[in-house]
């Protein structure tokens, strides 16, 4: 077995296609909570947790217990094939604690992509109608039907078009970029004059905090806004939570940040704690507006990823982990605002519960995206081993995304790396 981080890199290469982009040039060995180390022994802090996968830490001892004893029962039965009463549990779950007091079903897929693709199909099935409007900035997958959706070209469109026809984009509000929530809605109404009749279209996905596109909040006059051109046009509101689901926002989902309640919402992530799992859930009607047969896949509701998922929702309720959200943020928000004396590149500061993220702008011009900025702070923590994700269409935001679980200790030892490193790479500039 290859110990070397260098021997790894270069089979790596020799053995998998370039389209596959990894972030870093080391391999993980083993992980626990908010901390990995790789096949040479180096230790890294975990501020990325798979892309909000972990937000119950690395090998939670209930989640490893709870896959461990489905092992020892079944592993895969199909549950279109031979169904089992966990799934149903968990379903009962989920439609009993998201948003909104009516009926509600959830029938659970493998992937975010994967739950963003069902949620279309069915709002298609109940609308009869094929259009979609998504914004600019989404990610909402790497399928054909989620590349479509998402709004960044690089690097997920980038020669694989043609896409999906009838999907539209909205520009989504960012006001640190001079777009209001006046005028998305504005432009949504132009959208219906320009390219699409409404009444030909199913849906309206957004996320409540954007991931890829730089974790900005949907403001609540923007969700309300949707919401009302949705019930005035017979279209369905679908709320994708993949990324900002399972207390990551400090609220068990983001959607409950609002008064607005969507018709469908998809969730995925850290459903299972890194085990692969998704669902959409939604109106009991909506939901059952596909035929038998025409929901499911092979793995979709795998055993042991439901198993996983009953121990997150335990976790999440037994470790107050929405409370811990909010707590962890407030501490890394006030942390990056107190510096921005020192670092004048930070042109915000933002994020519900422990979604935050900062975004960079050029020194004496904030609204100027600074990817090399970004990408050297993110290079810098690295090396001092704290693992950071860069976002955003102009690729110059850092987002936080830490297991909730993390110890103190850990998260302390974190900050004090991102301060020194933000401080030294501020006065490089200078």
């Amino acid at each position: 077995m290859s110990t070397a981080n260098s021997e790894l890199q270069q089979r790596k290469d020799a053995a998998t296609p370039r389209g596959v982009g990894v972030m870093c040039d080391f391999y993980a060995e083993r992980a626990l909570n908010a901390e990995l180390w790789d096949v040479e022994g180096r230790r890294f802090i975990d501020f990325a947790a798979g892309i909000a996968v972990t937000n119950t830490g690395h090998r939670h001892p209930k989640i490893v217990a709870a896959i461990r004893e489905q092992l020892d029962r079944f592993t895969h039965t199909a549950y279109q094939v031979v169904p089992y009463r966990s799934y149903v549990e968990l379903a009962e779950k989920i439609n009993a604690r998201t948003p909104g007091k009516h009926a509600k079903k959830t029938a659970f897929f493998t992937t975010g992509a994967e739950a963003v693709e069902n949620a279309v199909k069915i709002a298609r099935a109940a609308t009869g109608r094929p259009g979609v409007i998504a914004f600019t900035g989404a990610f909402h997958g790497r399928t054909m039907m989620g590349m479509a959706l998402t709004g960044k070209v690089a690097p997920y469109k980038l020669g694989f078009g043609p896409f999906p026809p009838d999907v539209f984009h909205a520009p989504f509000p960012t006001p640190l970029h001079g777009v209001t929530t006046a005028d998305s809605l504005k432009a949504l109404e132009h959208l219906f004059k320009a390219d699409i009749d409404p009444q030909r279209v199913a849906a309206i996905i957004f996320e409540p905090v954007q991931g890829e596109g730089g974790f900005y909040q949907a403001p609540a006059e923007f969700v309300r806004g949707l919401r009302a051109l949705c019930d005035t046009h017979g279209m369905l509101l679908i709320a994708d939570e993949v990324q900002t689901g399972f207390a990551r926002t400090g609220k068990l989902f983001a959607m409950e940040h609002y008064d607005v309640v969507p018709d469908l919402m998809t969730i995925a992530k850290s459903l299972a704690g890194g085990v692969p799992l998704s669902g959409v859930t939604g109106r009991a009607e909506i939901m059952d507006a596909a035929a038998p047969g025409g929901l499911g896949g092979t793995y979709a509701g795998n055993p042991l990823a439901v198993a996983a998922a009953h121990a997150v929702l335990d976790i999440i309720d037994s470790e107050a982990l929405c409370d811990r959200a909010a707590v962890l943020g407030e501490r890394l928000k006030t942390t990056l605002k107190g510096l921005r004396a020192a670092v004048p590149q930070i042109a915000d500061v933002r994020g519900p519960g422990a979604m935050i993220a900062v975004e960079f702008g050029k020194q004496g011009a904030a609204h100027e995206p600074d990817a090399a900025f970004t990408k050297r702070v993110q290079s810098r923590a690295l090396e001092r081993g704290l693992l950071l994700l860069v976002c955003g269409v102009h690729s110059n935001v850092i987002r936080f995304l830490f297991p909730l679980t993390i110890e103190d200790h850990v998260f302390d030892e974190a900050i004090a790396i991102l301060e020194d490193v933000l401080k030294e790479t501020a006065s490089d500039v200078k």
